[in-house]
């Protein structure tokens, strides 16, 4: 199983834990699922779960796409906690379809040795369709996290990949606003042969580099990143959709999407100070997507009103 603990930005945190130690037995969260076209619809024909991590049956609820199977991840922790390893692997076959979310907001619990991890691979066939937009992830005080995904892909094939970063609990006793030591993720999209698309990777650590400045988030607490990996047709027709900046003063919210090289498809990336907005940004930006690529859309958000 790939790991991550030698990535540079870790050493300063290689202590143990006093409780458990890293990686123990309880602490290495393992899933794998599977995908296959069946007729009008898509299985979930394989499934493979290790407690933190777990799933249950896959759910066709979306009335738009009904042949769409929906799977909830989650976790038997309430977070993520020092020393935790998590690794997760998506595989889906040709013409098969899944759209993947979790429980609820992924929390980086608070740490005093170690740190968290979480390794992704997403592999999809020819004309396969994947959604994976999780809840916010809420990094809380002195928590430490790394997340590398990978995505393999054929030109044919599409994927939603969307993550919502929050300030820390910001409404916690007096906030927790950028009081993390470190969040890392990186993401890479590649050919089935092995060619290259794009890195993307964030490093932050508020202790050395302040984050609230002018050229990094500013005023701004929530950040929003949407990849869409697709083919230069269908991208075209979101990013014409999509392509005029908001840069609104008064909720505040700032977007803008810009193409990935090598005709990979776009990114859509979202500034604001609270969440609610910045979701709502990226929920439209998925829907332009999801509309172009496969001629429906998302149905209305429920109301728990």
């Amino acid at each position: 199983m790939t790991t991550l603990d030698s990535v540079r930005e870790l050493a300063p945190y290689q202590d143990q834990p006093a409780q458990l130690p890293a990686a123990a037995n309880g602490k290495v969260g393992i899933l794998r699922l599977g995908f296959e076209r069946r007729e009008d619809r898509t299985i979930m024909r394989d499934v493979f779960r290790q407690s933190p991590l777990l799933v249950q049956r896959a759910l066709y609820w979306d009335e738009e796409m009904p042949g769409l199977p929906c799977v909830m991840i989650l976790t038997t922790s309430g977070g993520v906690l020092q020393g935790d390893r998590l690794r997760m692997d998506v595989d889906l076959g040709p013409g098969a379809q899944a759209h993947l979310v979790t429980q609820a907001a992924t929390k980086i619990q608070e740490m005093d040795a170690n740190y968290g991890t979480q390794a992704q691979s997403f592999t999809l066939a020819e004309d396969a369709y994947l959604e994976f937009l999780p809840e916010p992830v809420i990094p809380f005080r002195r928590s430490r996290f790394v997340s590398d995904t990978v995505v393999r892909l054929p030109e044919t094939a599409t994927m939603l990949y969307a993550e919502v970063l929050q300030p820390g609990r910001k409404y916690y006793r007096d906030g927790e606003i950028f009081a993390y030591d470190l969040f890392s993720t990186t993401l890479r999209a590649q050919r089935p042969d092995g060619r290259q698309l794009f890195v993307e990777k964030f490093v932050i650590t508020p202790g050395r580099f302040p984050v609230s400045r002018i050229g990094m988030m500013d005023r701004f607490h929530v950040f929003g990143n949407v990849v869409l990996l697709t083919d230069p047709d269908r991208a075209a027709r979101v990013f014409e959709r999509t392509a005029t900046p908001v840069w609104d003063e008064q909720t505040p919210l700032a977007t803008a999407v810009s193409r990935l090289p090598n005709d990979a498809g776009l990114v859509f990336k979202v500034l604001g100070q609270e969440t609610e907005p910045v979701r709502a940004a990226v929920r439209a930006f998925c829907t332009a997507a999801r509309e172009e690529v496969t001629g429906c859309t998302f149905p209305p958000v429920f109301s728990w009103r």
